[in-house]
Protein backbone atom coordinates (compact mmCIF):
# COMPACT_ATOMS: atom_id res chain seq x y z
CA UNK A 1 0.00 0.00 0.00
CA UNK A 2 2.44 2.22 1.02
CA UNK A 3 4.21 3.99 -1.83
CA UNK A 4 8.09 3.93 -2.69
CA UNK A 5 8.58 7.42 -3.96
CA UNK A 6 7.66 10.33 -1.66
CA UNK A 7 4.23 11.39 -1.40
CA UNK A 8 5.08 14.85 0.28
CA UNK A 9 8.18 17.16 0.49
CA UNK A 10 8.20 16.97 4.31
CA UNK A 11 10.09 14.02 6.42
CA UNK A 12 7.39 13.07 8.99
CA UNK A 13 7.88 10.38 11.65
CA UNK A 14 6.14 7.35 11.46
CA UNK A 15 6.10 6.23 14.83
CA UNK A 16 4.98 9.65 16.46
CA UNK A 17 0.83 8.18 16.74
CA UNK A 18 0.76 4.93 14.16
CA UNK A 19 -2.80 3.98 12.89
CA UNK A 20 -5.13 2.11 14.46
CA UNK A 21 -6.38 -1.49 13.12
CA UNK A 22 -9.80 0.89 12.24
CA UNK A 23 -7.34 3.30 10.43
CA UNK A 24 -5.59 0.62 8.50
CA UNK A 25 -8.32 -0.98 7.54
CA UNK A 26 -9.91 2.29 5.77
CA UNK A 27 -6.52 2.37 3.86
CA UNK A 28 -6.96 -1.37 3.01
CA UNK A 29 -10.84 -0.53 1.82
CA UNK A 30 -9.91 2.49 -0.73
CA UNK A 31 -7.29 -0.02 -2.10
CA UNK A 32 -9.54 -2.27 -2.43
CA UNK A 33 -12.24 0.26 -4.24
CA UNK A 34 -9.54 2.49 -6.10
CA UNK A 35 -7.20 -0.18 -7.02
CA UNK A 36 -4.48 2.34 -5.02
CA UNK A 37 -4.79 4.84 -2.03
CA UNK A 38 -5.07 8.47 -2.16
CA UNK A 39 -1.29 10.01 -1.72
CA UNK A 40 -3.83 12.64 0.58
CA UNK A 41 -4.96 9.72 2.82
CA UNK A 42 -0.74 8.46 3.22
CA UNK A 43 0.25 12.19 3.75
CA UNK A 44 -1.82 12.20 7.16
CA UNK A 45 -1.08 8.65 8.08
CA UNK A 46 1.85 9.44 10.08
CA UNK A 47 -0.48 10.47 13.01
CA UNK A 48 -3.44 8.86 14.03
CA UNK A 49 -5.63 12.09 15.35
CA UNK A 50 -4.63 13.72 12.36
CA UNK A 51 -5.69 11.29 10.23
CA UNK A 52 -8.89 11.17 12.13
CA UNK A 53 -9.53 14.58 12.13
CA UNK A 54 -9.17 14.57 7.80
CA UNK A 55 -11.28 11.80 7.71
CA UNK A 56 -13.96 12.67 9.48
CA UNK A 57 -14.56 15.85 8.23
CA UNK A 58 -13.71 14.78 4.23
CA UNK A 59 -16.60 11.97 4.87
CA UNK A 60 -18.98 14.06 7.18
CA UNK A 61 -18.92 17.24 3.58
CA UNK A 62 -18.55 14.36 0.75
CA UNK A 63 -20.69 11.53 1.91
CA UNK A 64 -23.38 12.29 4.61
CA UNK A 65 -26.75 13.31 3.56
CA UNK A 66 -26.70 16.91 2.22
CA UNK A 67 -28.78 18.29 -0.51
CA UNK A 68 -25.93 19.07 -2.45
CA UNK A 69 -25.67 15.44 -4.38
CA UNK A 70 -21.91 14.00 -4.33
CA UNK A 71 -21.36 15.44 -7.85
CA UNK A 72 -22.30 19.22 -6.80
CA UNK A 73 -19.66 18.80 -3.45
CA UNK A 74 -17.40 17.07 -5.97
CA UNK A 75 -17.91 20.66 -8.54
CA UNK A 76 -17.35 22.69 -5.52
CA UNK A 77 -13.99 20.75 -4.66
CA UNK A 78 -12.93 21.33 -7.77
CA UNK A 79 -13.76 25.18 -8.88
CA UNK A 80 -12.09 25.62 -5.13
CA UNK A 81 -9.22 23.66 -6.27
CA UNK A 82 -8.75 25.48 -9.52
CA UNK A 83 -9.34 28.98 -7.95
CA UNK A 84 -6.40 27.60 -5.89
CA UNK A 85 -4.22 25.98 -8.34
CA UNK A 86 -4.27 23.26 -6.71
CA UNK A 87 -2.67 20.24 -8.49
CA UNK A 88 -3.50 17.45 -5.99
CA UNK A 89 -7.27 18.44 -5.71
CA UNK A 90 -7.41 19.28 -9.18
CA UNK A 91 -6.43 15.89 -10.29
CA UNK A 92 -8.33 14.04 -8.07
CA UNK A 93 -11.42 15.61 -7.66
CA UNK A 94 -11.22 16.33 -11.72
CA UNK A 95 -11.57 12.58 -11.86
CA UNK A 96 -14.53 12.20 -9.49
CA UNK A 97 -16.53 14.74 -11.44
CA UNK A 98 -15.86 12.94 -14.89
CA UNK A 99 -16.52 9.56 -13.24
CA UNK A 100 -20.14 10.99 -11.31
CA UNK A 101 -21.25 12.87 -14.33
CA UNK A 102 -20.25 10.18 -17.32
CA UNK A 103 -18.77 13.42 -18.87
CA UNK A 104 -15.01 14.31 -19.22
CA UNK A 105 -15.70 17.02 -20.81
CA UNK A 106 -17.80 18.65 -18.00
CA UNK A 107 -14.42 17.52 -15.54
CA UNK A 108 -12.51 19.47 -17.76
CA UNK A 109 -14.48 22.24 -17.79
CA UNK A 110 -14.83 22.51 -14.09
CA UNK A 111 -10.78 22.20 -13.93
CA UNK A 112 -10.51 25.08 -16.67
CA UNK A 113 -13.66 27.69 -16.18
CA UNK A 114 -16.81 26.30 -14.32
CA UNK A 115 -18.63 29.46 -16.63
CA UNK A 116 -17.70 27.32 -19.70
CA UNK A 117 -20.44 24.25 -18.75
CA UNK A 118 -24.02 23.73 -19.03
CA UNK A 119 -24.86 24.09 -15.61
CA UNK A 120 -28.67 24.78 -14.07
CA UNK A 121 -29.61 27.88 -12.54
CA UNK A 122 -29.01 26.72 -8.79
CA UNK A 123 -25.59 25.07 -9.59
CA UNK A 124 -23.92 28.04 -11.00
CA UNK A 125 -25.04 30.23 -8.05
CA UNK A 126 -23.15 27.58 -5.78
CA UNK A 127 -20.23 27.32 -7.58
CA UNK A 128 -20.05 31.02 -7.74
CA UNK A 129 -20.13 31.27 -4.22
CA UNK A 130 -17.85 28.70 -3.07
CA UNK A 131 -15.74 30.63 -6.30
CA UNK A 132 -15.92 34.10 -4.09
CA UNK A 133 -15.82 32.10 -0.66
CA UNK A 134 -12.19 31.16 -2.29
CA UNK A 135 -11.15 34.02 -3.35
CA UNK A 136 -12.40 37.42 -1.43
CA UNK A 137 -14.10 35.64 1.49
CA UNK A 138 -13.74 39.37 3.26
CA UNK A 139 -16.16 40.08 0.66
CA UNK A 140 -18.97 37.43 1.41
CA UNK A 141 -22.49 39.32 2.63
CA UNK A 142 -26.22 38.86 2.81
CA UNK A 143 -26.39 40.01 -0.55
CA UNK A 144 -24.49 36.59 -1.81
CA UNK A 145 -26.01 34.31 0.70
CA UNK A 146 -29.67 35.66 -1.28
CA UNK A 147 -28.39 34.70 -4.21
CA UNK A 148 -28.26 30.98 -3.29
CA UNK A 149 -31.22 31.42 -1.59
CA UNK A 150 -33.09 33.24 -5.06
CA UNK A 151 -31.60 29.94 -6.88
CA UNK A 152 -33.51 27.53 -5.32
CA UNK A 153 -30.99 26.49 -2.06
CA UNK A 154 -32.32 26.86 1.65
CA UNK A 155 -30.12 27.88 4.62
CA UNK A 156 -28.71 24.14 5.56
CA UNK A 157 -27.42 23.96 1.78
CA UNK A 158 -26.14 26.88 1.90
CA UNK A 159 -24.07 25.58 5.34
CA UNK A 160 -22.97 22.81 3.38
CA UNK A 161 -21.28 24.62 0.39
CA UNK A 162 -19.92 27.14 2.29
CA UNK A 163 -18.52 23.94 4.26
CA UNK A 164 -17.08 22.32 1.40
CA UNK A 165 -15.45 24.65 -0.17
CA UNK A 166 -13.82 25.39 2.99
CA UNK A 167 -12.60 22.45 3.82
CA UNK A 168 -11.15 22.58 0.38
CA UNK A 169 -9.77 25.80 0.36
CA UNK A 170 -7.65 24.39 3.41
CA UNK A 171 -7.26 20.90 1.92
CA UNK A 172 -5.59 22.72 -1.21
CA UNK A 173 -3.06 24.97 1.43
CA UNK A 174 -2.02 21.86 2.91
CA UNK A 175 -1.31 20.09 -0.53
CA UNK A 176 0.72 23.54 -1.69
CA UNK A 177 2.48 23.71 1.75
CA UNK A 178 3.38 19.83 1.78
CA UNK A 179 3.62 19.34 -1.98
CA UNK A 180 1.55 16.42 -1.94
CA UNK A 181 1.06 15.36 -5.15
CA UNK A 182 -1.67 13.32 -7.09
CA UNK A 183 -1.71 9.65 -7.30
CA UNK A 184 -0.68 8.91 -11.13
CA UNK A 185 -3.86 6.90 -11.73
CA UNK A 186 -6.44 10.10 -11.25
CA UNK A 187 -5.03 11.11 -14.51
CA UNK A 188 -6.54 8.64 -16.80
CA UNK A 189 -9.42 7.79 -14.45
CA UNK A 190 -13.13 8.10 -16.05
CA UNK A 191 -11.79 9.77 -19.73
Amino acid sequence: MKSSKPIIALDMPTSEEPLNNNQKRYLEICDEKLGFVPNVLQAYAWNSSKFDGFTNMYNDLMLAPSGLTKLEREMIAVVVSSANGCYYCLAAHGAAVRELSEDPKLGEQMLMNYRTAKLTLKQRAALDFAYKLTLNPNEIDEPDRQKLRDAGWVDREIWDIAAVASFFNMSNRMSGAIDNRPNDEYHSMAR
